[in-house]
């Protein structure tokens, strides 16, 4: 009989946390407080400090999941590590994320809670006592830091533009996940760490909303409640949020409405390649009709121009986990996709080609066509280019 608690009934999870609870000794781990980092060294030292403040010298872990930060984030996690046992770090090499990175911090700890908050200061972790008595308690399965439910701020965030696109984001996550709360985009939360492990083999770990994939994973709504936050500004460096985190929202949405039938980024790559479609046709028009060049030059520049904005648009949006920052390593990725691209266009008209001269239809081999191409530029880029650096 299945009893993993993300197939429990709503009413059993009082005795979930209780067993957990049971499991504590005095002065035991009892809370991993996952951080994701990506360039946040300046950081770590003085939300460490507010941490302990907020739940005493004993009973947590601070587990820095740094993305191979540029600034030594890493390093910095390991200097305070030797002098308090109670900061870990996990430095990947190769993967990027906040939703993989609390993934992998779920997995590392042997707490039966955790936590994931951010390391810029933005949340306050003096919620977390009271976050953490709620789970405890069998108040709440997931205890949420809310910047929307009452008596929270946002005014020292300083961006409005984010309140109202959160407004519309969480209106569509309420849809999805079934469950009632002011902020399921927030990035702040505190659940029983066996709920999140369970949970874990289906989970799509893609962009930045970590929360929203668990919520919309579990096989029955999770009860949740909202804890008041005071969102502050980041106290050093710079946000890592960009305009693509809109488009990255609705690629986890798309993931769990019909990531099981066509792989997100499969999909997003053949969003990209579309639109790159209306990019060749818009140069290739220009270029003929107003500079007069010959119907060959014309697909030639076009072709180039179309493969340059996909590799772009794929860069920012498609592998944005995996982007492209270094000069040398665009320079390089951006040959590479040019050379899968063309071994994706001699298999796209070798085997429409050969359909169509075998009797097939011109449209059904054209799309079989496209369809191989897509593919193998999918298999060739993701190992290649975006898989290599």
């Amino acid at each position: 009989m299945d009893m993993s608690p993300a197939t429990l009934a709503p009413d059993q999870s009082a005795d979930i946390a209780a067993e957990a609870s049971a499991t504590i000794r005095p002065g035991s781990l009892e809370l991993a407080i996952i951080l994701p980092t990506l360039n946040e060294r300046d950081n770590l030292a003085p939300l460490i400090d507010r941490i302990e403040r907020a739940l005493g010298p004993q009973g947590w872990e601070v587990l820095v999941v740094d993305d191979n930060s540029a600034d030594g984030t890493a390093e910095e996690a390991r200097r305070l590590s030797l002098a308090d046992p109670r900061v870990r770090v996990l430095h990947r090499i190769g993967r990027r994320g906040l939703a993989s990175a609390a993934i992998e911090g779920f997995c590392a700890t042997a707490a039966p809670y955790a936590a994931v908050m951010d390391a810029d200061h933005q949340h306050d972790p003096a919620l977390l006592r009271d976050m953490l008595a709620a789970v405890k308690s069998g108040e709440a399965e997931v205890a949420v830091a809310s910047r929307f439910a009452e008596g929270a701020s946002t005014a020292e965030w300083g961006r409005p533009d984010r309140v109202k696109l959160s407004g519309i984001a969480n209106r569509l996550a309420r849809r999805l996940t079934g469950v009632e709360l002011s902020d399921p985009m927030s990035g702040y939360f505190l659940l029983p760490t066996a709920i999140a492990r369970d949970l874990v083999p289906r989970l799509s770990g893609i962009g930045f909303k970590i929360l929203l994939d668990l919520l919309a994973t579990s096989d029955r709504p999770l009860k949740v409640r909202d804890f008041p936050m005071n969102f502050s500004a980041r106290r050093a460096g710079e946000s890592k949020l960009d305009r693509a985190i809109a488009f990255d929202f609705l690629a986890g949405l798309y993931d769990k409405s019909f990531g099981r039938v066509i792989p997100t980024r499969f999909a997003l790559f053949c969003t990209v390649g579309a639109i790159g479609i209306l990019v060749h046709f818009a140069v290739f028009y220009a270029v003929m009709l107003a500079a007069g060049s010959s119907f060959g030059w014309s697909q030639a520049i076009a072709t180039f121009c179309a493969m340059t904005f996909n590799f772009w648009l794929n860069n920012w949006l498609t592998y944005r986990d995996k982007r492209l920052v270094e000069p040398r390593a665009i320079f390089w990725g951006w040959l590479g996709f040019i050379a899968a691209c063309s071994v994706g266009a001699f298999a796209n008209v070798a085997v429409a080609t050969t359909l169509f001269d075998g009797g097939v239809l011109a449209v059904p081999a054209a799309l079989a066509g496209i369809a191989i191409g897509s593919v193998w530029n999918y298999a060739l880029s993701s190992r290649f280019v975006w898989g290599r650096f």
